[in-house]
């Protein structure tokens, strides 16, 4: 059997992740090892490892890393603590790939840990562009410590090979979270509202807003402005879902419950976890906010995405998006522009620029092709292309 490590620190990340640990554990020639560490293990994000434990996906252990702060020392102090407890577990465990998702710092600390005890890791979603965070950073040097790349779509297949990789480890797949959405039976309106305790009687938007962690001492301002548009719309009721552990993650938090606690037509959730995240989407006028998610897998439903800021800049996207900037009268204009009735007739046959459903498949096809017959070699190349005017 091939020993495969799957790291999983964010509820986000863990839903993306879900249908191939599944798929990785139907086969009998995969020892999967779930390790569960970040934002899973806190109280202050909902524990949501339980999530994985609900999905009855067993987890070959718990790593805490987390600091009680979100100070960028206090990140940095996370890293150290993630590869000193993950070239343990590496030691311990000798795992022959090791597959991670994604582009955040407790990512980057378990890749280092990895490069150094020789494992091969299985990068997903290299080649990606977020110029408003210092995620752009660390998702470009996790792609240069991976050996096998799977990229949503082929501009970002494109970018990779750009970064030295070679064409036949770069593997474009399309995003998972299409194949959430177009895989799972989601709940009905009805059985969404008794699951969350918030009557659904009215349109609503689904908010999802992170730091953008390039722009220093703005966060505040920033979801100020949104906040202030919200109260601008008291016809609407407003699904909050808080932001994750990055730097000045938990100021927003904290607005978030205090805007929650004063507006009878907001509620705020650590996780939804992704069935009611999903579900939620499906009966949203809306989302609002600066996720990924409102890119990726939001322009399946044909709803809206208000994306706010520079955060998600550069990233591929549909029409169903509109930008705006971070400034109440600018995310009071998209929001009407959402509800122009012309506007969203329009994107009722936008297409999804991240692919067709099939995703795990690929993936799973390509890390058995690599493991089972032994095609793996550490010694990279670096693949060099033209360029015409440099």
């Amino acid at each position: 059997m091939k020993k495969i490590g799957i790291v999983t620190a964010t509820r986000a990340e863990y839903g993306l992740l879900s249908p191939i640990i599944k798929k990785l554990n139907q086969n009998p020639g995969f020892d999967v090892r779930v390790i569960a560490t970040g934002a899973h293990l806190s109280p202050e994000f909902g524990l949501t490892y339980r999530e994985i434990e609900k999905d009855k996906i067993e987890i070959d252990q718990k790593i805490e890393i987390l600091m009680s702060s979100d100070t960028p020392v206090a990140i940095s102090k996370s890293m150290g603590l993630a590869m000193i407890s993950f070239a343990e577990y590496f030691d311990r465990t000798k795992p022959d790939m090791l597959i991670v998702l994604g582009d955040r710092y407790e990512t980057l600390a378990v890749c280092c840990a990895a490069m150094n005890a020789q494992i091969p890791i299985a990068h997903l979603y290299g080649g990606e562009t977020t110029e408003g965070a210092i995620d752009e950073s660390i998702r470009h040097a996790i792609t240069k410590m991976s050996y096998l790349h799977f990229t949503s779509t082929e501009e970002y297949r494109r970018r990779v090979i750009q970064l030295g990789e070679v064409p036949e480890r770069v593997f474009k797949v399309g995003a998972m979270g299409v194949e959430n959405i177009l895989s799972m039976e989601l709940l009905s309106k009805e059985e969404l509202e008794k699951s969350i305790a918030f009557k659904l009687d009215k349109p609503y938007a689904v908010i999802t807003f992170h730091p953008v962690t390039l722009e220093k001492n703005r966060v505040e301002q920033q979801f100020d402005a949104l906040l202030s548009a919200c109260d601008a719309h008291p016809e609407m009721r407003f699904i909050f879902t808080k932001a994750n552990s990055d730097a000045h993650g938990r100021i927003i938090n904290q607005m978030i419950d205090d805007y929650a606690r004063g507006n009878e037509n907001a509620i705020a959730f650590e996780s939804l976890g992704m069935l009611r995240y999903l579900s939620a989407l499906k009966y949203a006028q809306m989302v609002i906010g600066n996720s990924s998610s409102g890119l990726i897998e939001v322009p399946s439903f044909h709803i809206p995405t208000i994306n706010i800021g520079d955060r998600q800049k550069g990233r591929i996207q549909g029409k169903t998006v509109i930008n705006c900037a971070p400034e109440k009268d600018a995310i009071l204009k998209a929001v009407e522009q959402a509800n122009a009735p012309d506007f969203r007739l329009s994107i009722q046959d936008a297409v999804n620029p991240y692919g067709d459903g099939q995703t795990s498949d690929k993936i799973i096809e390509v890390i058995t092709d690599f493991l089972m017959n032994d095609r793996i070699d550490l010694k990279k190349q670096f693949y060099d292309i033209e360029v015409s005017n440099v």
